[in-house]
């Protein structure tokens, strides 16, 4: 459902949420390495997501991407849509330009329990209470 930008997007952020604070900023070569994610495309990525105010960061030799109190704050929902757009939540599963409860399509009704549960995965917990579980559980990214 995720583009593949919008995946890379969600790892870099909580990435950074488990290891970057204001005072251990984190460089893009580094994200880029440990993730596997193209350099320059997350350059660009973190950038996006920097003017959002959902990562931080500091130009300069002792700069780089960092999670703040604020971006700790913020859920997954708006990385998403900061990515993806917000029709990522509400659009036609088949893509169809005219897709509603009143004119359904074919997939319409299955969709609609995935799409709200998928949701509710995104908004429910911020993303410092997501770091803390990737944390104490040893998730990978």
């Amino acid at each position: 459902m995720f583009s593949k930008t919008c995946k890379y997007g969600l790892r870099a952020v909580l990435y950074l949420a488990t290891h970057a604070y204001e005072s251990r900023k984190i460089g893009v070569k580094e994200i880029s390495e440990t993730l596997g994610v193209p350099g320059p495309f997350l350059a660009k990525l973190l950038q996006q997501l920097a003017r959002e105010h959902i990562v931080s960061s500091t130009k300069g030799p002792n700069g780089g991407f960092f999670m703040n109190a604020q971006n700790m704050a913020s859920n997954l929902r708006q990385v998403v849509e900061c990515i993806d757009g917000p029709d990522v939540f509400s659009s036609c599963i088949m893509g169809l330009p005219a897709c509603s409860s009143a004119n359904p399509c074919p997939l319409h009704e299955k969709a609609i329990i995935y799409r709200h549960s998928l949701l509710d995965l995104v908004e429910r917990q911020s993303i410092r209470e997501l770091a803390n579980r990737i944390e104490a559980s040893g998730l990978s990214l």
